[in-house]
């Protein structure tokens, strides 16, 4: 199949989903549009892909499944039996239902899978697990992947479908109690109000969270310039005890092509 372009689509609030699906899609050299659906306020609606375009869709795995402000987005968008490869970066647990959800999800838009591929991270929240990943061996693991897709791409006349793990239903995921606050450090400056995917902090209060609309997704302390913002130690403490024997050891990066 002749493709044109790329549309690189992820929801990353911490920035490791992203960096995968840009070592995914400029293994292609081709021209690359990036559509960042994590920005809050926006209207997905208008995007459409045609066939000669490839999709890289790319989520994080929060508790085995795709966020769900993620899903909400994909959905306003459509293809026309759009090629598309999709991501799941999980960091260093599981990605569970991640990759099947997603897929289930995109099918019916008008998007065929023709590449899946689960990637490490670095934890969101605890980020002693997977800390630092993707490496270099993650990257030079990836990009092999990525060539391995890309030769099928342009070697398949017609799309052949790609089977992901997972189960249905779907794994319950009901987000987690880490709620970041402010501390005194904070000037008030807005960039976290700013930067939130679900808009759960005000500009006219920063330093004041809405913890009912609060994904836990960590990107206000990722981009807070005085570090300012924080999760509770001690439930981070004891949520790196429950997550240890589940999150030990090095996990693996895994491409799905048949």
């Amino acid at each position: 199949m002749e493709i044109m372009s790329i549309k690189n689509i992820y929801f990353s609030p911490t920035g490791g989903t992203k960096k995968v699906a840009e070592m995914i899609s400029s293994c292609f050299e081709l021209p690359k549009d990036d559509i960042d659906i994590s920005e809050h306020g926006r209207d997905y609606g208008h995007y459409r892909f045609k066939r000669d375009n490839l999709c890289v869709i790319a989520v994080p795995s929060f508790g085995g499944r795709v966020p769900a402000v993620a899903l909400e987005r994909i959905s306003q968008m459509k293809g026309d039996r759009t090629p598309a490869i999709l991501i799941a970066a999980y960091g260093n647990r599981d990605y569970d239902d991640t990759l099947l959800e997603l897929k289930d999800t995109v099918e019916p838009l008008g998007f065929s899978c023709v590449g899946a591929v689960a990637a490490v991270t670095e934890h969101s929240i605890i980020c002693q697990y997977g800390s630092g990943r993707p490496d270099t061996s993650d990257e030079e693991e990836i990009r092999r992947f990525a060539e391995e897709i890309k030769e099928k791409v342009e070697n398949e006349s017609e799309i052949i479908g790609v089977e992901v793990p997972g189960n249905r239903p779907y794994r319950e995921y009901n987000g987690v109690p880490m709620k970041p606050k402010t501390s005194g450090k904070c000037t008030g400056c807005g960039v976290c109000a700013k930067e939130c995917p679900v808009g759960a902090i005000s500009f006219e209060s920063p330093k004041m969270t809405d913890t009912n609309k609060c994904i836990s997704c960590m990107r206000c302390t990722k981009i807070c310039p005085v570090h300012a913002r924080s999760c509770n130690p001690l439930i981070l403490f004891a949520g790196a005890e429950k997550m240890k024997k589940s999150c030990q050891g090095r996990k693996i990066n895994k491409l799905f092509l048949q």
